[in-house]
């Protein structure tokens, strides 16, 4: 519960002074939407690290040749 009020007022201090309770709602809301989003972005970057690897390594048997 301390790690939500503490994200919620680093929220509003980055929403800026006029936005009130919308920067206290991002802060408090971040890491919830962090843990569901990490997993997806996760895979999806590691896939496209693999992804560029193999092509890289494509490429340089290709330019030996």
């Amino acid at each position: 519960m301390f790690g939500k009020i503490l994200t919620a007022m680093i929220g509003e201090k980055l929403a800026g002074p006029n936005s009130g309770a919308k920067g206290a709602a991002i802060g408090y809301f971040a890491p919830v939407i962090a843990r569901r989003m990490l997993g997806p972005i996760g895979l999806v970057l590691a896939g496209g690290y693999v992804a560029k690897k193999v092509l890289d390594a494509r490429r340089e048997r290709r330019s030996e040749a």
